[in-house]
């Protein structure tokens, strides 16, 4: 088994870097030059919104200061779903009805985005349909009743299904569920392959992306300096900001203080002959706990599974251990797996806002940033990356929408935060199991 979670490597060693292919290498950026906008991070917010400003008709220089797609967006779930990691209910409460409603539609307009960038450019990432989420106590069941009826009935939303245990059994082989809310426009897909194909998309579009160009320092003005690590210099009238849970903590520190970078983890299995009867119409499924499993096929029929949450620089001891275990009490047909059938097991850290909602919003008026998924970003990174092009472009509504989301910072500041968040998470965990 190969087990990875170093930061020194091109790339993590993961399922997906494995089964990528070629990894093309780019340049770094060693001279100073001047453009339109500047984008910080290669994955899939940079890369969406360098590729719809270029589109726009800007001039673009995105750096990145690993390698495009080597944080959270090149080795997440692959799920990308409707809605967001915020309970409805709760977005209603902080939002109101109207708001709430209108940023459903973004997200159903996220979903919709990921496909048309796919079809467009011919993203070979193995694009599947179908997505779950899954009750395993009564009170998940009553959740996902309330969002069937919200999404449903109220917002006529008609490519969801509600599942009673015997409709999901036929589906996925296991008995530990007793439900499940079915969207089939939802799905899964190999967030590595999809983050290169946005960066060839925008490369096409005349973008200029540098690799192993790490910023140093961001002098703000009219005219924006970045400092590279190298001692180049990049100059730009707007800027991005779309490092996310990477993001250097010194370059932006009033946004940082309003995420939490949480560790969550994923083993592949080798091939399984008898893959597909384990989920036999091949959708993503999520649970409804706080620490939640997730897991999904791959095309040469490997099982990934996904879970824990480390709230501290370092992984969990026994990670694939387990991960292992929760994957046998889902499919006890897999009891006979040891850690000998797991291949893979990597990890990478998600950026979760307190509130749960992506945090959008715009410094010294030409600083643009969008950050905090909370382990929900596969669709609303590409979705943010236009909305901030279309806002540097002159058209503001939709950027507005997710900018008036109101964001706290974690408690506790830069020393305390960790813990008293730790504390704040362990009543959630502990109803995982009760």
């Amino acid at each position: 088994m190969v087990q990875s979670n170093k930061t020194d490597l091109a790339y993590i060693k993961s399922w997906y870097a494995d089964s990528v292919g070629e990894l093309p290498e780019r340049a770094k950026c060693t001279e100073s030059m001047t453009v339109d906008v500047a984008v910080i991070g290669g994955g899939m917010t940079g890369c969406s919104a360098a590729y719809h400003l270029a589109q726009a008709g800007h001039s673009i220089a995105l750096l990145e200061a690993e390698k495009i797609g080597w944080g959270a967006s090149g080795r997440n779930g692959g799920q990308f779903i409707f809605g967001y990691a915020c309970d409805p209910f709760h977005l209603m409460e902080l939002m109101g009805a109207e708001m709430t409603r209108q940023l459903w539609d973004l997200s159903l307009a996220a979903v919709q985005l990921t496909r048309n960038l796919i079809t467009q450019h011919h993203i070979d990432c193995d694009l599947t349909n179908g997505m779950a989420h899954v009750a395993i106590k009564p009170r998940h069941e009553l959740t996902l009743k309330k969002w069937h009826d919200l999404f449903v009935k109220n917002y006529a939303y008609s490519s969801m299904q509600w599942l009673d245990q015997s409709n999901l059994r036929d589906l996925l082989a296991s008995t530990r569920y007793l439900s499940a809310l079915y969207d089939a426009n939802s799905g899964h897909l190999h967030p590595l392959k999809y983050t290169l194909g946005l960066a060839r998309a925008a490369e096409q579009k005349g973008v200029l992306i540098f690799e192993h160009s790490p910023v140093a320092n961001i002098k703000r003005g009219q005219l924006i300096t970045l400092q590279l690590a190298n001692g180049a210099q990049v100059h730009c009238r707007q800027l991005v900001l779309a490092g996310n849970a990477y993001l250097s903590q010194v370059l932006m520190p009033e946004i940082n203080a309003k995420i939490m970078p949480v560790g969550t983890y994923i083993i592949a299995t080798k091939p399984l002959p008898n893959a597909t009867a384990l989920i036999r119409n091949n959708m993503a499924i999520a649970d409804m706990n706080f620490v939640l499993d997730y897991f999904r096929l791959t095309p040469d029929h490997r099982l990934l599974f996904g879970g824990l949450a480390s709230y501290s620089t370092a992984p969990p001891s026994n990670v694939a251990t387990v991960l292992l275990k929760q994957m046998k009490a889902v499919f006890p047909s897999l009891h006979n797996l040891s850690l000998n059938d797991i291949t893979h097991c990597w990890g990478g850290n998600v950026a979760v806002t307190l509130n749960r909602m992506p945090h959008v919003g715009r410094i010294d008026d030409n600083i643009y940033f969008a950050q905090g998924f909370s382990g929900h970003g596969v669709a609303l990174t590409g979705l943010t990356g236009q909305v901030m092009a279309e806002a540097i472009s002159g058209t503001l509504g939709r950027f507005d929408l997710f900018s008036q989301v109101p964001h706290q910072p974690f408690p506790g500041g830069r020393r305390l935060r960790l813990p008293a968040i730790m504390l704040g998470n362990l009543f959630y965990r502990l109803r995982d199991y009760f």
